[in-house]
């Protein structure tokens, strides 16, 4: 049995942050204000939330740098990113920061391109994420750093930053599933 490469080892401990950021604000001692409106228990999740994000970028560098590319990354890696944008994502809805309908949406298209995933899986393919793909997560890990910080610091200046990268977020994922599902119609098509 070959051991598990490096970028391979990152996308695991992403995934193993993730209840950190779940558990983070049942924790009631931590519901205090750090600065302007943050709780400590919302800055926390953000340091978390960060490096998490951080080891995306930084598995991706290393396999692709060392020809360290394998399936199980080609998978794992999209997965887990889909896990940790769901879980801020659902602790923000709870904080009141952004709305349910919007998170269903990103929810949902999620599930729908896992299941192209998996068909192509099942025919022996792999597909990565495109650049549009990347754009979108890109997109949607900004907006739960602004949502985290509760819009500091544009609150100060009355600017609804974090509204405006909501929508942004929703649409590129709109957008990109739209061109994720056109691009591999051939694979949905096959398999009926």
């Amino acid at each position: 049995m070959s051991k598990m490469n490096l970028p391979n080892k990152l996308t695991l401990l992403r995934i193993l942050m993730i209840p950190i950021i779940v558990i983070i604000p049942m924790i009631t001692s931590l519901d205090v204000n750090f600065f302007s409106e943050v709780t400590l228990s919302n800055f926390i999740i953000l340091i978390v939330f960060c490096i998490a994000s951080f080891t995306d970028f930084l598995d991706g560098y290393i396999a692709r740098k060392n020809n360290l590319v394998t399936d199980f990354g080609k998978f794992m890696d999209p997965l887990a990113d889909k896990l940790l944008v769901f879980a801020a994502f659902i602790v923000l809805v709870e904080l009141g920061r952004i709305e349910g309908w919007i998170v269903t949406v990103i929810i949902a298209r999620e599930f729908m391109v896992t299941g192209i995933r998996i068909l192509a899986a099942n025919n022996d393919m792999v597909i990565s994420a495109s650049k549009l793909g990347k754009l979108k997560t890109i997109s949607q890990m900004v907006t739960i750093i602004v949502l985290l910080l509760n819009n500091f610091p544009f609150a100060l200046i009355d600017l609804p930053v974090g509204i405006i990268l909501t929508y942004i977020a929703a649409a590129l994922t709109v957008v990109s599933g739209v061109d994720y599902f056109i691009k591999n119609k051939e694979i949905i098509l096959k398999s009926k």
